[in-house]
């Protein structure tokens, strides 16, 4: 599904103009990107928490001539399914 698909099951199911769906969809996305540049999590009980976790620095290998190739530290958006999700899926 992507995201003209998201916001279509958005109009249908909250029986809303595919434009409002359109606005809600992105007020939400833009709330949970808010939230995890804040250093935030996201708790949606049911479906799952959105959370920020940092990679530390490393050292990896480039795979076509096996030298070593510095990976800077960064941060990275996870997202870890809840019990409803899981069971919903299972």
């Amino acid at each position: 599904m992507n995201k003209n698909e998201l916001v279509a099951a958005v109009s249908e199911g909250a029986g809303l103009s595919k434009g409002d769906a359109a606005k809600a969809v992105d007020a939400v996305f833009d709330a949970i990107t808010s939230a995890l540049k804040a250093g935030g999590d996201v708790r949606l009980v049911g479906f799952g928490n959105f959370s920020v976790s940092h990679r530390a620095a490393k050292v990896g290998r480039n795979p076509l001539n096996g030298k070593p190739v510095d990976i800077a530290a960064k941060n990275v958006a996870k997202f870890t399914p809840g019990k409803g999700l899981k069971d919903a899926i299972n």
